[in-house]
């Protein structure tokens, strides 16, 4: 399911980014860009799919808030070390306020 989740993660990403962004083409910078980060997330062993969506929208948004590429990865990567923690507070029944 690798390639499948890191191509479904990007799809739902960049069809939800177009929907909010209409004068942005198909085949835009940010499209080749998030693939990429993507990509990168999965060469390190990351896998699951809604954690991939999360860090595929969070990656774009943060691309149009900053403008630049490597500060975009680093925000998006500290959201994902959120959900991640999350998750494993939530599987251990600690409840966060």
């Amino acid at each position: 399911m690798s390639s499948q989740a890191r191509e479904g993660a990007c799809a739902f990403a960049w069809r939800n980014y177009l929907l909010l962004h209409s004068g942005i083409s198909e085949n835009d910078n940010r499209r080749s860009a998030l693939d990429r980060y993507i990509a990168n997330l999965r060469d390190i062993g990351e896998d699951d799919f809604d954690l991939l969506q999360i860090a595929a929208v969070a990656y774009l948004k943060k691309l149009d808030e900053l403008h630049d590429d490597q500060c975009a990865r680093l925000a998006a990567d500290q959201v994902l070390a959120e959900c991640l923690e999350a998750r494993i507070h939530n599987r251990r029944g600690d409840f966060r306020p």
